[in-house]
C-alpha cells in the first residue's frame, strides 16, 4: 500500500524518502494541496541477458509464414498523403 505524503514533506526529507524506497519497496503517492500529483517508488527493471540467450530464445520462434504478405500488404497500403490544396 502506498502511503501519502505532501510533496513539502517529500522535498524536504527526500534522502529518507528515496532510501526507504531502495531498502523496503515502499511507494509514495505525493499530494500538493491535498490533490495527488505524483508516485514516486521503486522502478521495476528487466533482468539483462546475454546475447547467447536472447539468441537461443529467438530461434524456438515459430516462423512466420504470412510475413511477406503482411510486408507486400503494407507496401500496397502506403501511398502519399493527397495535397488538400491542389
Amino acid at each position: 500500500m502506498a502511503k501519502s505524503i505532501s510533496t513539502t514533506e517529500a522535498a524536504r526529507n527526500l534522502g529518507d524518502v528515496l532510501a526507504r524506497i531502495k531498502h523496503t519497496g515502499e511507494t509514495f503517492i505525493l499530494h500538493k494541496n491535498e490533490k495527488p500529483v505524483a508516485t514516486l517508488g521503486p522502478v521495476h527493471t528487466l533482468r539483462a541477458i546475454t546475447f547467447g540467450e536472447f539468441w537461443k530464445l529467438w530461434r524456438k520462434l515459430p516462423p512466420d509464414l504470412k510475413f511477406a504478405d503482411d510486408l507486400d500488404a503494407v507496401n500496397k497500403a502506403d501511398r502519399p498523403p493527397k495535397n488538400p490544396w491542389g
